[in-house]
């Protein structure tokens, strides 16, 4: 028996922010065959957390602008190693130079120079997120902090959810197959979309994470850092028996 117009058919599982319909791959799909397109995800615990901050001073000029900020960079540099962390850990985004000027005068007047430095510092070892933050929001030099959980070897993740997805088409399939009084065969062709969901909203600016109360626990205390969720879509052709 040959299934024509209905041979092809396609079933979509709709999941939240599902991929362009244009990206997926057009199919000239043969006789006796069925055509399947499915969603599927998997929510993944992030695997390091990602602290970002700006050493920022300012001076009368240039030279002690840069002095200072070398003073600074070594504050940080100390309070790394005495959480046992290799400074080489931390890496620096952009260093600048600018002037500031005081434009509450008629004429702008020149008051001094600012340096400022970008740092972004990746944890694997969550149990150190709470001191690093508390103690580097303590540095009157810092600023911009911000604490994001991410998700940095996103391989198996991705491997789940294509599996689930690819299960869904499959179920799809029998369904179909069954529904038209034929037996589902092998898979004779499949395509794959991967996706990552957009990356965590900063957990709070570290300003803000200050404890009024000495031993106090912090905002972020005792708490499950937010999932990453990894999509995949995958479109499948089975051959019918």
């Amino acid at each position: 028996m040959k299934i024509v117009p209905l041979a092809v058919l396609t079933a979509i599982v709709a999941v939240a922010n599902p991929m362009p319909a244009q990206d997926r791959p057009t199919v000239a799909a043969p006789a006796n065959s069925l055509y399947v397109g499915a969603d599927g995800k998997y929510e993944s615990a992030p695997d390091t957390a990602l602290f970002q901050f700006n050493i920022s001073v300012q001076e009368s000029n240039a030279q002690k602008a840069y002095q200072r900020a070398s003073e600074a960079a070594e504050q940080v540099r100390q309070l790394l190693k005495s959480n046992q962390i290799d400074p080489q850990a931390a890496e620096v985004g952009f260093f600048s130079l600018q002037p500031v000027y005081d434009y509450h005068t008629p004429k702008r007047k020149l008051v001094g120079y600012q340096v400022n430095t970008g740092v972004s510092l990746k944890l694997k070892d969550f149990a150190k997120v709470g001191p690093i933050v508390g103690q580097l929001s303590d540095l009157d030099v810092t600023q911009n902090q911000t604490l994001s959980y991410i998700l940095e070897n996103p391989e198996a993740a991705k491997a789940r959810a294509v599996e689930d997805a690819y299960h869904k088409a499959r179920e799809e399939a029998l369904t179909l197959a069954r529904a038209s009084g034929r037996v589902l065969g092998e898979l004779s062709y499949a395509s794959v979309d991967v996706q990552q969901m957009g990356m965590p909203v900063p957990v709070m600016g570290v300003r803000a994470m200050r404890v009024a109360e000495a031993g106090a626990p912090g905002p972020t205390a005792e708490f499950t850092p937010q999932k990453i969720t990894i999509t995949a879509h995958v479109n499948a052709l089975f051959l019918l028996k």
